[in-house]
Parts: structure tokens; sequence; C-alpha cells
């Protein structure tokens, strides 16, 4: 029973998606759920499962191509026996142009070598596959093609890495569409394409034998008077005896079986240069590229996240050096095992600095990556539309740590979340935009007029493998701390998985972005577009202060200190409603009156 795969609804304003890369080539089994391609919006990059078990029968949409939501993108059966029948008829032309009733008999002696051409032909194709540039983004109508990353004549796996492009939103790869070899390149590096347009053409699986038919240019001429395997068979027969004449377009036949034989052998050398790349393992940087060629699906990401791995230092063992989960069950397993022989070191070498390996790029010049480019404009478009400033305050989050601590471990068995010290910062700052609406606000440029939110949407910036993102807790005011830390962890998980959502990433009025997780006291952040305001998180960090003792009157004592940060927009928020609104802010986390939420 076949079962049409079709692009399911990614977001309430999503009406169409562009297949950025197949992870599965027809003829290959699918499991259900398995995921099956990727799909890429103007907002989101997701995977689509397969909806059954089978055999994926037919690709409708090739990559790079843009189909609405419900189109269908590919059928899968639960047999893989249709395709194998497909030559069968194939063969069956041969007797069709025979010229006389009497060789009949003979030309059908040629038949069973036939069917090796026929079975050929459905593999390879006289045309090749083509690789199209598919649709990147629902505003997106072109891309630049930054880099190949195969040549002509290289042999290519089916979803392996064929190229990279790049368009004012986002950088990608295209995969091939098909295993085989690259026959044709259409559009050079740093040419500008637009979506559907050819940029390569593929030979199927058994492209290296296509290299035969091609000096068998000659085949075209008998093609004028019939098919082309019998046109030469034809006339010779009459020219001479049938029989004898038979044997020679024979031996003709299986020309082209011995090419494929010696083709064959040339692909496995590539694949065994491979492994001759791990000879030197202590070199860094010849493993870089070998990881960076490899395609690594959002399941990989996230477990390599999750225990700690490398994935620059993970060889991948899949199709193309693909990284499968088994290489980084086998990393961290390597890397437990080190730890722990680590650890039986003595105590006395804990105190020294690590080496800091030395980067790949050092002393390189290189292009830059268009996602790069594209948010560097951003950045200066946002500066340059807006009246940006920062003001900080210190705060004191000593009582904040000492509750956290006092509450993490059962916090973590009742909500099943850790409890960061973040939710404490945004439960804090969405209590203040209440009382400051000038702070959660956005300027309409169109008609001169200022809309003041009456929820607060905050945006958490989280820093992905792909680069920062920033996914929305929408309505972050009515949630409880451990809301808060439900919904954060949720969605910086789906990110760095792959699988947040449109929706999930818009409709922000307000953002938070903790700067101080990577060790910074404070940021000059920059005002996302369409707000007016963001605030940075500092790096907490024990120091002495002075504080004011109920007994003791002014002391100094080591307290748990922290810089907070404020950047607006100057043209609605003055420096005095900032100060305001950071004070209120500040007042809240050092009275650190979250007992309730925590079940204290």
């Amino acid at each position: 029973m076949a079962v049409s795969v079709t692009l399911p609804a990614l977001g309430e304003s999503v009406t169409e998606g562009t297949v950025t890369r197949w992870l599965k080539a027809e003829g290959e089994r699918v499991e259900a759920d398995e995921p099956l391609l990727e799909v890429s919006t103007d907002k989101v990059d997701t995977e689509i499962p397969a909806p059954s078990a089978g055999v994926l029968t037919s690709i409708k949409v090739a990559e790079d191509e843009t189909v609405e939501v419900g189109a269908e993108l590919a059928v899968i059966d639960d047999g893989g026996a249709a395709p194998a029948e497909a030559p069968a008829p194939a063969a069956e032309p041969a007797p069709a142009a025979q010229p006389e009733p009497a060789p009949a008999p003979a030309a059908e002696a040629p038949a069973p070598a036939a069917p090796a051409p026929a079975a050929a032909a459905p593999a390879g194709g006289a045309e090749g596959t083509d690789v199209v540039l598919p649709a990147l983004g629902e505003s997106v109508t072109e891309g630049t093609v930054t880099r190949w990353l195969k040549e002509v004549g290289d042999s290519v796996e089916a979803d392996e890495p064929l190229l990279e492009v790049s368009t004012d939103k986002v950088d990608t790869e295209i995969p091939a569409p098909t295993a085989g070899t690259l026959l044709e390149i259409l559009v050079a590096e740093d040419e500008t394409a637009e979506v559907g347009a050819k940029l390569a053409v593929i030979g199927a699986a058994g492209a290296a034998p296509a290299a035969a038919p091609a000096p068998a240019a000659p085949a075209p001429e008998p093609a004028k008077e019939a098919p082309a395997p019998q046109a030469p068979s034809a006339p010779a027969p009459q020219a001479a005896t049938p029989e004898p004449v038979a044997p020679e377009p024979a031996p003709a036949a299986p020309a082209p079986a011995p090419a494929p034989a010696p083709a064959p052998a040339p692909a496995p050398a590539p694949a065994a240069a491979a492994p001759a790349a791990p000879a030197a393992p202590s070199i860094p940087a010849p493993s870089a590229p070998e990881a960076e060629g490899a395609y690594v699906t959002p399941l990989v990401r996230k477990l390599a996240a999750e225990n700690g791995v490398d994935l620059a230092t993970v060889k991948g063992t899949g199709v193309g050096g693909r990284i499968r989960k088994q290489d980084v069950v086998a990393a961290a397993e390597a890397a437990k095992a080190a730890a722990q022989v680590q650890a039986s070191a003595p105590a006395a070498a804990a105190p020294k600095a690590a080496p800091q390996a030395v980067s790949p790029l050092r002393g390189q010049t290189v292009k830059m990556p268009r996602m790069r480019k594209v948010i560097g404009d951003n950045m200066m478009k946002a500066l340059h539309g807006q009246a940006q400033l920062t003001s900080v305050v210190e705060v004191d989050v000593t009582k904040i740590m000492r509750l956290r601590a006092q509450a993490k471990e059962a916090f973590a068995q009742r909500e099943g979340v850790k409890l960061s010290p973040m939710p404490f910062f945004v439960k804090a700052a969405v209590q203040a935009l209440k009382a400051h609406p000038a702070i959660n606000a956005r300027i309409n440029e169109d008609d001169n007029t200022i809309t003041y939110f009456d929820v607060e949407n905050v945006g958490i910036a989280v820093d992905a493998e792909k680069g920062l993102m920033t996914p929305v807790i929408k309505g972050a005011g009515d949630l409880n701390i451990a809301g808060i830390a439900k919904k954060t962890a949720e969605l910086a998980g789906k990110v760095r998985s792959s699988k947040i959502t449109p929706d999930e990433m818009s409709g922000a009025t307000f953002t938070i972005s903790n700067t101080g997780s990577r060790g910074a006291l404070f940021d000059t952040i920059i005002v996302p577009p369409n707000q007016v305001a963001i605030l940075g998180i500092g790096a907490t960090v024990k120091r002495p202060v002075v504080i004011n003792h109920p007994e003791l009157g002014e002391t100094i004592a080591v307290r748990d200190m922290t810089y907070v940060a404020l950047s607006y927009d100057h043209r609605l928020v003055d420096g005095a409603d900032a100060a305001r609104y950071l004070t209120a802010v500040k007042e809240i986390l050092e009275a650190g009156e979250f007992e309730v939420d925590l079940g204290l």
C-alpha cells in the first residue's frame, strides 16, 4: 500500500517550505518516524519523519525546491518489488525489433545479454539527476553558491553534502539527491541563481560506468532508425547471415558489462583513501575538515551536546563520512575512560592551566560566511535605525543563590528540570515590565505611533551550533519560577536539536540575554528590531562588598554580585526610565522573595 508523505503545517504563518536535504534515497528502506528529509522555512529548519515503514519508491520534490503546505513530497511503499519490475518491460522491446520471423529465435539468444544494459539504464539515466536550488524561505527568491564540496568526476553518496548555498537569511548545505558521479557543474562559486534553477547534474548509482557509454558516441547514429541497442544488430543480419552477425553485437553488449566492473573499483579507492587520513590523528588540522564535510543530524548534535562530545574530533563511520549516533556514544565512552585516568592523576596537576588548542584558522584569510554577513547587516541596520545606549546596575544576588542551593535538588525531582539562576532574572524582569510599559513597547514607524504591549513575551538568547537564536517564552508574565524554568529548558532543547518551530521564534516584545554564561561581566547588547529594550545578565562572582548589617552596621562581607545591563532605544526610553526599570529589577532580585515559588 503506497503512503504519501506531505509537507505538514510548520507554524501559523508558514504557508510553504523548501526541501533542503533528503536523508534517504529512492529504493532505500525507512522505518516509521525515522527522519526522512529536512525542510526549511523563513523561520525554522526541521526534519520530516516517515509516516510509516517501507521502501521510498518515489521522491516528488527535489532538493532546493519550494512547495506549499500539504503538497506531496514522496511516496513510501511497504515493498520494493516495483522498481525491480521496471527493467523487465525494458527488455521486451528487444524482440519487437526483429527484422524477419526466421531470425526471431536468434534475436532471443542475445536477449539475455540485453537485460544487463537495460538494468544499467534505469540506474544511471541518459541525462542524470538534476540538482536544483530549493526554496530556502518564504521571501527567499535566490541564493549564491559559496562553495562546491565536490568536483566534476567525483563520486557522491545520497544525502552527502554537495555544495554550500547562501541567502540573505541563512547559509546551508545542499545534499546530493542521489548516489553517483558529479557529471556537470552549471553554477560556479560566487554565482547567484534563482530558486528552482539547475545547479549540477549527477549520474545515478551507476554513474561511473556512464563514462563508458560516453566514448560509445556513435550509438546515437543507429538510434535514428529504431531503438538504440538493436539498431546496429538490425542492419547486420540484413547484410549477411543473421546468426554469425548476432554474436558480433553480443560481444558489444557485454562490453559495457566489463566497463562497470573496473568503474566500481575506483569508487572504493577514494573510500580506502579516507581511512588513510586518520593515519595522522595527532594533527588536529586534518581532522577538522573531515568533520566539516560530513553531515550531522540534529539528533546526533543533541546527543553530542548532552555528552560534551566535540564533533570535530569524531570520525564518522556512516555513508559519506556521516557521524552516527554510535560514533558519538563511542566518543563519549572514550572521554569518560580518559576522565577516569585523569582523575587518578596527582591533585597537584589540577592548578595547571589547560593548554589552548591552536585554531586551524590561525594565519588564514577566508571568505566571510554569508550568515555572518547577514547578521552584521542586520545589526548595523538596528544600530543605525535606533538611538541605542546602555545603562548598568550592580545587583547583590546572594539570597537568590542561597535559595537556589537550598531548593535545587527537590526542584529537579519535582519539576523534572534543573534550577538555574536564569528563571529568577526572567521573573524579576517581567514583574518590573508590568510597572514600566515604556520598556515593553514598540515604535510603529509607518504611522508614527507607539504600541504598549499588555503581555510579556520574552525572547531568550540561546547559543546554538548554527549561531545565536532567540526562542520566545509566550506569556512569561503569567508564569512562576517552575513554569519559566520548564519553558526555558524546552525551548533551548528544541533550538539545539533543530526542532524549534517558527511560532516559537516569533512574537517577542522584550529580550533577555545571559551574556554571563560565558564569563562576561556585562555587555552593551544591541536592541532587536521591533523592540525598544533588551536586558543583559552578567556573570555572578563572589567579591567583598560593603553592606549595611542590621546589627553590625556598615561592614564588609563576601557576596554574590552581578551586573545587569539594559540597552534601550532613546527615541522612546529616557535614561531615567531605564534607571527606574533597572532599579525595580534590582529590588526584586535582592529581596529574593521566591520561597513560595520554590516550595520552601
